[in-house]
């Protein structure tokens, strides 16, 4: 009889070491902190950083956009045209598509690639990007998207 002790005991230390060892390294990791590989061109424009966030920015701050891509999983955006002030401008992109989307921002139409944000499906993410007035270039940088339609002007004024 003593044997079934020693199990217990055996088995509540073999639990007891596996939650130890098996806790969650990523709490949080994809719900505000993607960050993409954007390329940053001082030449062009300044500096670029991306990141994910579970919501749409509100209306209120100067710098702020918003887009979205089509819905039902055509090859568009909700808009071809976006403006902006120089400086620091937010773009925030909600994907409520079947399909992954991204938003990339070229300088002129076929220039550097300033900034993007991560490919998605459902929610939204952000790109900040440091800009110069001029014309850019926003698409999808998903295979074939671009032609298939999801290209736009940024006016930066």
């Amino acid at each position: 009889m003593l044997k079934l002790p020693a199990l217990l005991l055996t088995a509540a230390a073999l639990a007891l070491g596996v939650a130890a060892c098996g806790g969650s390294s990523n709490s949080g990791s994809n719900s505000g902190g993607a960050t993409s590989s954007a390329a940053q061109s001082s030449a062009a424009g300044g500096s670029a950083t991306s990141a994910g966030t579970s919501s749409a920015t509100g209306g209120g701050a100067s710098g702020s956009l918003a887009i979205a891509a089509n819905p039902s999983g055509q090859l568009a955006y909700d808009k071809k045209t976006l403006s902006a002030k120089a400086g620091k401008v937010t773009i925030t992109m909600t994907n409520m598509s079947p399909l992954g989307h991204n938003i990339t921002i070229e300088q002129g139409t076929n220039g550097s690639v300033l900034g993007a944000t991560p490919t998605f499906q459902g929610g939204t993410k952000s790109v900040t990007l440091t800009l110069k007035a001029g014309k850019y270039t926003f698409f999808c940088s998903v295979p074939g998207h671009r032609a298939g339609g999801m290209v736009g002007t940024l006016t930066v004024s």
